[in-house]
């Protein structure tokens, strides 16, 4: 889905012309076109655990995975937003997919939560998944869907401090995942009572 939606943007041929970066203002750049704030796989992933179990996170993205929402495709949506926001330039951008995609995996693991890893995952064993129009390869997605099935993340996946703070990640229970995202009441300030003036004085 997400390859749709980035294929049908393109075909609106509303690209920047080539250069045209060159015409921006240097003394307001864009977040991305400045040096990343991650550099490191590491810290970047520690950076997105603390986003993704952020309440206002954490359960629509467990309630999203729950009602078969791809991981690929929500680990896409998760690293582009940073890129754009200049936390990783595009190669991080595409070694982080392995451990968000991890991460993501044990949480739902946690909540006892079947994931579905590509679309189409049901019809086919791909041997490559594109992200960001760079082939993932037959081997990783083996790796990715093998945790899927077992819950059990590969060593080495994250630090040791990740993955110990993935182990004591709240659980959450099945009534959150089937609730619709919870709205808070507004209470409705009531206008005075106005007369008709018509009304006999």
């Amino acid at each position: 889905m997400a390859d749709e939606q980035y294929l049908a943007y393109q075909s609106q041929m509303k690209r920047p012309i080539a250069g045209q970066s060159l015409t921006n203002d240097p003394e307001n750049p864009a977040p991305f076109e400045k040096p990343p704030e991650y550099t490191n796989v590491h810290e970047a992933s520690e950076y997105l655990f603390i986003k993704i179990i952020e309440k206002e996170t954490y359960i629509p993205l467990m309630q999203a995975l729950s009602s078969g929402t791809p991981v690929m495709e929500l680990t896409q949506i998760i690293l582009f937003e940073g890129f754009q926001n200049g936390k990783w330039n595009p190669d991080l951008m595409v070694l982080l997919a392995e451990p968000v995609a991890f991460i993501m995996i044990a949480l739902a693991e946690k909540s006892d939560i079947d994931v579905i890893i590509y679309r189409g995952e049901e019809e086919d064993e791909r041997e490559e998944e594109e992200l960001f129009g760079v082939s993932i390869e037959a081997e990783t997605l083996k790796k990715i869907r093998s945790a899927s099935e077992s819950g059990i993340v590969p060593a080495g996946s994250f630090s040791p401090a990740l993955a110990e703070k993935i182990e004591k990640a709240p659980e959450i229970p099945q009534e959150s995942l089937l609730a619709a995202p919870e709205q808070e009441a507004v209470e409705e300030e009531q206008a005075p009572e106005q007369q008709s003036l018509m009304a006999p004085q």
